[in-house]
């Protein structure tokens, strides 16, 4: 949200406070898919189930000491640029979020086939990295990098919010979901024993048979995780940086 400067009025701010927390309940509709952003308003929202996905580099705080500002700069641009391209490939995507370091997707998946799609992108996701750190050591970047991705299914409640008639706003959405993959990628990739990709049991459960044959469940998180690549992505890489 980009800022545009208004003096605030506490008086007008504690009248808002008490129409938001007081006026009528609103609208918020049950439905199979969650809608565009321009049929909110500031009395509305949209319940359905969806599916996130959230890909965040581990041990980023370390990054500055090993690489100087320049450097790390084209790092992140590299890294979130092909991240959003990747999550923006699908049709169903809904929202692409940047977060310091961290880049997350809410995408529409009524039917088993979108969360497979959604794992796609997982995969694709896994796969990028692979050629961004084969770059990087070309480019003489001697530290690589190392991402959790994590993956979750689950009911979310779209929301507008922000401060109205201000142009200020943002699409909010309540939920799990979003914090659940969240929390998934921070355990990707966290010991040398887990694998980047990371899933929880509901996403696992509307994947197909195939899909879910990639992963394996962990009992001490209760999830499942994988080094999941994207065949084709892997079959170039093999080609061409080999």
């Amino acid at each position: 949200m980009d800022s545009n400067y208004k003096p605030y009025d506490h008086v007008a701010s504690a009248r808002r406070i008490k129409d938001y927390l007081t006026s009528p309940q609103g609208s918020y509709e049950e439905v199979n898919a969650l809608p565009d952003r321009d049929k909110l308003t500031f009395s509305n929202g949209y319940y359905a189930n969806c599916s996130a996905i959230f890909v965040d580099i581990r041990k980023s705080s370390q990054l500055p000491d090993k690489y100087k500002r320049p450097r790390l700069a084209r790092i992140y641009r590299a890294y979130l640029s092909e991240l959003v391209a990747i999550f923006n490939g699908d049709p169903n995507t809904r929202e692409v979020n940047i977060a310091g370091d961290a880049t997350w997707a809410v995408v529409n998946t009524p039917y088993t086939r979108d969360v497979d799609a959604v794992f796609g992108l997982g995969a694709r996701a896994n796969s990028m990295v692979q050629v961004l750190n084969y770059e990087m050591k070309k480019a003489s970047y001697e530290y690589p990098i190392e991402v959790g991705i994590g993956m979750s299914w689950g009911r979310a409640l779209m929301i507008k919010a922000g401060y109205s008639g201000s142009g200020i706003n943002d699409v909010v959405y309540m939920g799990d979901v979003v914090n659940e993959a969240a929390k998934l990628a921070n355990y990707g990739s966290s010991a040398w024993n887990i694998p980047p990709v990371v899933t929880s049991s509901n996403f696992h459960g509307n994947l197909n048979e195939k899909n879910q044959s990639l992963l394996k469940y962990d009992y001490v998180r209760g999830c499942y995780t994988g080094s999941v690549i994207n065949i084709a992505m892997e079959d170039w890489f093999d080609e061409n940086c080999r």
